[in-house]
């Protein structure tokens, strides 16, 4: 599970263009920020997810009662989490002792957090829905995530991110 932020500035990734002809993409006068929380089911490739307009601890503890909800198994949920600041906050400790009979938190070694398999959908969601372009506001930015990050969890889905899971 992580966070990852949608500013309202287009996002930038390689693309084809004609020999000559440079891409050009606006820009909107002041940059705006929306927080998405998330947790990548590593059995099913589904994202449960969360946005929110602040990335801060209360927002953190929010996101993993949310997750406790949408969690119907037996056993407890097993968080793999970096080293954000706000994963280690005195509120965010709290409520992992709260929470202990449903999560337990699994924290990456320091500076590693590309071992985090989040990090590749959040590159593939930012790719799909925000790459090259501009959207009219923050909602429409918005609405563009959540399209993709819905059909994500929709297994019959034609564009998913899947990680290849062959172990042989």
């Amino acid at each position: 599970m992580d966070e990852s932020t949608l500013g309202w500035l287009p996002v930038l990734v390689a693309c084809w263009m004609k020999k000559g002809c440079q891409k050009r993409i606006p820009t909107p006068g002041q940059q705006q920020w929306r927080h998405i929380f998330g947790a990548y089911n590593w059995a099913t490739d589904e994202v449960v997810f969360q946005i929110a307009e602040k990335r801060n601890s209360d927002t953190f503890i929010s996101f993993l009662d949310h997750l406790i909800e949408h969690h119907s198994g037996d056993r407890p949920l097993v968080l793999v989490l970096d080293n954000g600041s706000i994963h280690h906050s005195f509120a965010s400790q709290a409520a992992f002792a709260v929470f202990e009979d449903h999560l337990i938190p699994m924290f990456l070694p320091k500076y590693c957090s590309q071992l985090n398999p989040i990090e590749r959908f959040w590159k593939y969601l930012k790719a799909t829905a925000c790459a090259n372009q501009l959207f009219a506001d923050m909602d429409a930015l918005v609405a563009s995530a959540k399209k993709v990050l819905s059909s994500q969890n929709d297994a019959d889905a034609s564009f998913r991110f899947t990680f290849l899971k062959n172990f042989s």
